[in-house]
């Protein structure tokens, strides 16, 4: 038996591990090729426009008190998750992220620092499952007291979907490139001997948000643009 590697680089984002019983049978069925073993590693990728936006938004307040502080802030950001509801976001898409009081304080020289009031913080993480809406949610909630928006990312709500394209592309590059190695040795894929996934990934796609100034009242303008999701997988096919 005569083995073959064909490696081509590739970036491994997370690994899958064979359960002990697929290792087992695996190597029991090496013990048997009577061929040669080509092994190739291969990508693959799906492109596909994301379906949900994920925003990090909230309030900040300042008072004399931390009680001062988080009163008002309580009051606005009351306003501002009944704003996301009629902005048409779900309950269950906003969710608490943060919730904080910190003290602000003046430092003098050869003297102890001294409080001067408090800052309370409440951000709240939004999921927009209509993507176009996007800013629309994000100027309701500026618009209903909102100071603090720390980004949007998107994504997609099944990535597994985007996955399974990009393993299905992933096995076709594979066999593709067999076939190829086969052609040239002057011999013919016999069969596949083992698959294993060397990764998965589909990444959000960050984006800096900067609120303008919308003209004639349009949404705040927000570009989901497309993201890909790349899987790798090596293959190990018996030549004769």
């Amino acid at each position: 038996m005569h083995v073959i590697k064909a490696a081509a680089a590739f970036a491994v984002l997370a690994a899958a591990a064979l359960p002990p019983a697929a290792q087992a049978q695996t190597q029991e069925r090496h013990m048997h090729v009577e061929g040669t073993l080509l092994s190739i590693n291969a990508d693959g990728t799906s492109e596909a426009r994301p379906d949900l936006a994920i925003i990090n938004l909230g309030v900040t307040t300042e008072g004399r008190t931390a009680a001062a502080a988080l009163a008002e802030n309580a009051r606005r950001m009351t306003a501002l998750t009944q704003a996301l509801r009629n902005a048409g976001v779900a309950e269950r898409d906003i969710q608490t992220s943060n919730v904080s009081v910190y003290p602000q304080q003046v430092y003098g020289e050869g003297q102890a620092p001294r409080i001067t009031g408090y800052q309370a913080n409440n951000n709240v993480t939004v999921k927009v499952r209509r993507i176009d809406n996007t800013g629309r949610v994000i100027d309701a909630a500026v618009a209903a007291g909102g100071n603090t928006v720390n980004g949007v990312s998107f994504t997609h709500a099944d990535p597994d979907a985007q996955l399974d394209i990009a393993r299905r592309d992933a096995i076709a590059e594979a066999r593709r490139r067999a076939e190829l190695y086969a052609s040239a040795l002057g011999m013919r894929v016999h069969r596949i001997v083992a698959v294993s996934e060397g990764g998965g990934f589909s990444p959000p796609i960050p984006v800096a948000f900067e609120r303008m100034q919308a003209a004639d009242g349009a949404a705040t303008p927000v570009s989901p643009g497309e993201i890909e999701t790349r899987v790798s997988v090596n293959v190990t096919f018996e030549l004769r």
